[in-house]
């Protein structure tokens, strides 16, 4: 039994010692051990002061209760008993408890690392609360600190008095007879002390409850209201001095030995916290503040309108009047043509099947569901692009393939980026690709492809090998007749993982994968690498766990590599009068009924993150210089950051405005535009965000969630809701100049089920284009926001109503209706909302999708509103010109895509293998030709296009026959339309399953 037990015990020290050294490799390798060491000797030494603290008093406690027992007491049959079952224990025992106890407390303070680092590196905030006039930094990084001790303190405490009182009856220092209560000196002393150095600390944690007040989440607000500030705190102080002298009482009680001054001490600390912390304040509450709330709350209001919009970030909100127009007259977009030039059409929400069937080449290859929004020098000109990855897909592969080894050694790595015009569209309805086929070509130029650190990348990978050893690694199909299948090959020349170089690494490696293939395979030999954790944001958020990380990650060719860049926010929950909310529920659009452990009132934007694709090497920037908590994180982490001066001006210019920020923000302007606080208080200017316009239209439309991955680690997932999400647009705001843009609209804040009015009420836009100004240097607008209001008394059609616009309109439905025909589904894309022309202008792409199997979604149609006018067309470009009488004064940038010219380079090079790539077809493909096709040639298509095309019109022109013959009561002539009608249906669903 013993030799079980030791072995089970050397086996699973084993595995600890495994996952310890196997993490030391990891983080030694990217060159960030420091960040493992020091969150070791932390918590360690945090354990350490946790166990000692709870174990030592808690033994001194028990000890002097034993040491000091009455030894000739006179003790009943029952303690009689309980001391002859305890003696042989006894030594055990009080070692035992206090140390099983110790764990414990150990296990809870570790955890808190973090908190007592920021402690002993603090950093002042430079601005004081309003009502105590302390700086913010006592309230991020101190009072949370000196809380815990008390709470701890207290906790540690209690214990060890429960059990100096358990030992005392035991022992007979404490004995009850009849309504008799007899003690020992030496227990009076010990349990007297013990009650006044707890009830002192309570005195501590109500002197320290009078700050908390300034974070308190309030039905009103988030600080402390008039109530808190007149009665409340107060009465913490009052309480906590009557504490101190009943702590008093307790001492003397210890010295004279007469109980009964303590116990009536502690009888009025009860009566007081009743009357002075409950009664009082709500009297003062229900019959001084209610009657006339706004009068006495309005100055806190104040303060709290203040701090929330200090703490988000919005202070400097630009905010400006916008009479918007809602008359489309001819020529108005004349001073908007850049930004009409740059209206994105390619929806990155739907055409992730169209890049999958034309770009994937592969079943083990695969593109996110929902694809990025970049920008990109193309010929001297910044164009909008939407831009995917090609990452591995082990779960593609064939049952045959499907193999450990395969998975292991051969399937490793993705291969390169696919990239559109985000403006543009082929005459088929195709993206106009600028980079795209396998090798990669096109406008992006030569980079390193390969990603073996990607969001899908296997959870580990063995690579490497000595130079002139055999590849075996697949690195893309090449088309190519060899003894590889056609596919090339490649073996890893970065250093990106630990080594498997010797026995030691394989053995360890395999106890922490539980694969005993690393231990034994000839795969394996002395220059291997093993790859894991290799999702960027997981990466980022290891070495830098005191982030909270954007939930999304998104890829950047920057000097000839992938990089993946990551934004990183640092939050707290305590800046006093801040107004306290979930951040997954901003960011989702949720309101949660459940607690949310997320909570935050501050935040900052403060790291950009970099992942190289091929290498995992992760870079931290330190982007907020000026956010006191990196600057804490700082001092703790010195050698983990990068000043902004050594970010490249490539990858300045592909850095953005993060989403998550962004609608954090939104949510708080909503409300916290509102800078007077009477209307404040009254709601009457309150704003929301609107719901998904296309929520429900699309066929696809399904409910997803979002994981937000908080400081320490700590994930929350949460539901999307139906909100409408932010875009990035390049375009011109009013007052501004052109710039990279991620915009948002609001509406009236209305209960649900209220007769909702879905009309804008403001626009919130932020400048996100930080490049353009070279090495280190960030543009001097990034950032700025603008916040465009509209006059209460106009009614500028919202997201919703403009939704409503086009599908009651009798034109656009009948037409839609006919492109739903037959084996097809219509997808409503994103709905952009621009401020041009005097107004705001909404554009809607419409996609038609085959049902049958390898099909995706094509841009058919574009839907435009001004006001109350629509137009639908073929392409932005006719429909803009129909809108504003028959000359928009821009051109948009799919013009000519109607007349199968395309409008853009489509990229050059499609070098993949043959018929590999796009299986199955659109609804116009003819799939056909090379598998590199991109979409910006019609080369291959034009004559199966001109036959569908030729089919709608003709469908379209019987359509407009039979509603006439129905006008003039001519039936013949309507029946005649309608068979003409079924037969250009009919055509156009062959000249479609053709393809």
């Amino acid at each position: 039994m013993v030799t079980i037990i030791v072995l089970a015990a050397l086996v699973i020290g084993f595995f600890i010692f495994a996952s310890l050294y196997t993490d030391y490799a990891w983080f030694s390798q990217l060159g960030f051990q420091q960040v493992l060491t020091t969150r070791w000797i932390a918590g360690t030494s945090m354990f350490v002061a946790g166990f000692l603290g709870m174990a030592a008093p808690v033994y001194v406690s028990i000890a002097l209760a034993f040491r000091f027992r009455p030894v000739y007491a006179k003790l009943n049959s029952q303690l009689d008993r309980y001391q002859q079952v305890i003696e042989p224990l006894r030594r055990a025992v009080m070692i035992g408890i206090p140390a099983v106890l110790g764990v414990f407390a150990g296990l809870s303070t570790a955890g808190r690392w973090s908190m007592v680092l920021e402690y002993f590196n603090r950093t002042s905030f430079g601005k004081t609360d309003p009502q105590f006039g302390l700086d913010i930094g006592f309230y991020v990084f101190e009072l949370p600190f000196w809380r815990a001790i008390v709470a701890y303190s207290s906790a540690v405490v209690l214990i060890a008095g429960i059990a100096a009182l358990a030992a005392c009856y035991l022992y007979g220092a404490l004995r009850f007879g009849g309504r008799e209560v007899r003690i020992s000196r030496a227990a009076r002393i010990q349990l007297a002390v013990t009650a006044a150095v707890y009830v002192a600390l309570q005195g501590v944690s109500l002197w320290l409850d009078q700050y908390a007040a300034l974070t308190k989440d309030n039905p009103l607000i988030t600080g402390a209201q008039y109530t808190d500030v007149n009665a409340v705190i107060p009465g913490r102080e009052i309480m906590a001095g009557i504490a101190g002298i009943v702590a008093v009482l307790f001492v003397v009680t210890a010295v004279i030995g007469r109980w009964r001054i303590s116990i009536v001490g502690t009888g009025l600390l009860l009566v007081a916290a009743i009357v002075i912390g409950g009664i009082y304040p709500w009297v003062v509450q229900r019959l001084q503040v209610k009657p006339s709330e706004r009068t006495y709350e309005s100055a806190y209001i104040e303060r709290n309108i203040k701090a929330t919009r200090d703490a988000y970030d919005v202070a400097d909100v630009q905010e400006q009047n916008y009479d918007a127009t809602t008359e489309a007259s001819s020529g108005a977009l004349a001073q908007d043509a850049q930004t009409t030039a740059n209206i994105r059409l390619i929806d990155p929400k739907i055409v992730s099947d169209t890049f999958s069937q034309l770009q994937q080449y592969r079943q083990y290859y695969q593109f996110p569901k929902e694809l990025d929004v970049d920008r990109y020098d193309v010929k001297g000109q910044t164009e909008d692009t939407v831009i995917a990855v090609r990452d591995i897909d082990l779960d593609g592969l064939s049952a045959q393939a499907n193999t450990q080894y395969n998975r292991t050694f051969v399937y490793t790595h993705g291969f390169g980026v696919t990239a559109a015009y985000g403006n543009q569209r082929a005459s088929d309805g195709k993206p106009v690709f600028l980079e795209s086929g396998i090798p990669s070509s096109g406008a992006l130029g030569d980079y390193q492809e390969r990603v073996y650190f990607g969001e899908t990348s296997p959870p580990y990978s063995i690579v490497g090998g000595p130079e002139g050893s055999k590849n075996i690694e697949l690195d893309y199909p090449s088309g190519s007749d060899d003894d590889n299948g056609g596919n090339a090959t490649t073996t890893y020349q970065g250093n990106g993982g630990p080594s498997l170089g010797n026995f030691f690494n394989r053995l360890v490696y395999a106890a922490k994968f539980q694969s005993e293939q690393i231990l034994l395979s000839n795969a394996v030999n002395k220059d291997s690498q093993i790859l894991y954790d290799r999702d960027p944001i997981q990466r980022v958020q290891k070495v830098a766990p005191y982030l909270t990380l954007d939930s999304d990650a998104y890829p950047a060719v920057v000097d000839h590599r992938i990089q993946w860049v990551v934004d990183g926010y640092t939050t707290s929950n305590a800046y006093p009068y801040s107004q306290s909310q979930s951040l997954s529920d901003s960011i989702n659009g949720t309101e949660s009924s459940t607690f949310r452990t997320d909570q935050v009132n501050y935040i900052r934007n403060s790291v950009k993150a970099t992942v190289d694709a091929y290498t995992g090497k992760v870079t931290l920037y330190a982007w907020d210089t000026q956010d006191p908590v990196l600057k804490t994180w700082q001092k703790i982490f010195p050698t983990s950051m990068q000043p902004v001066s050594e970010m490249s001006a490539e990858l300045l210019d592909h850095v953005r405005y993060p989403t998550d920020l962004f609608k954090v923000q939104r949510s708080i302007l909503g409300t916290y535009h509102v800078t007077n606080a009477n209307s404040f208080y009254s709601g009457d200017d309150a704003w929301n965000t609107p719901q998904e316009p296309t929520s429900g239209t699309n066929d696809a439309d399904t409910a997803d969630a979002q994981t937000t991955t908080n400081a320490l680690g700590t994930q929350t997932t949460a539901n999307r809701s139906n909100l409408q999400d932010p875009y990035y647009l390049t375009m011109k705001v009013p007052g501004q100049d052109t710039a990279y843009s991620l915009y948002t609209t609001y509406i009236p804040q209305q209960s649900a089920g209220a007769n909702n009015r879905n009309v804008l009420t403001g626009y919130l836009a932020v400048d996100s284009d930080a490049g353009g100004a070279g090495k280190g240097e960030k543009a001097r607008n990034y950032g700025k926001l603008t916040l465009l209001t509209m006059p209460k008394t106009d009614n500028i059609p919202g997201p919703a109503q403009v939704q409503n616009l086009f599908n009651g309109d009798t034109t656009v439905s009948q037409e839609l209706n006919i492109l739903k025909r037959g084996n097809s589904t219509v997808k409503q894309g994103n709905l952009l909302t621009l401020p041009v022309g005097g107004g705001f202008l909404y554009v809607q792409p419409v996609y038609v999708q085959s049902t049958s199997s390898g099909s995706y979604p094509l841009l058919q149609k574009v839907l435009v509103a001004f006001g109350d006018k629509i137009a639908f067309e073929d392409t932005l470009d006719e429909a803009l010109n129909s809108l504003f009488g028959g000359n928009s004064g821009a051109t948009a940038g799919d013009q000519g895509a109607a007349n199968g010219s395309g409008s853009g380079d489509s990229g050059s090079g499609d070098t993949g293998s043959g018929n590999s790539g796009s299986s199955g077809s659109g609804s116009t493909d003819t799939g056909s030709g090379s598998s590199g096709s991109t979409g910006g040639s019609s080369s291959g298509s034009a004559t199966d296009n001109a036959a569908l095309q030729q089919a709608l019109a003709d469908a379209k022109s019987a359509l407009q026959d039979r509603q006439d013959a129905y006008a003039k009561n001519d039936l013949v002539a309507a029946a005649e339309a309608d068979q003409r009608l079924q037969e250009a249906i009919q055509a156009a669903t062959e000249a479609e399953g053709g393809n």
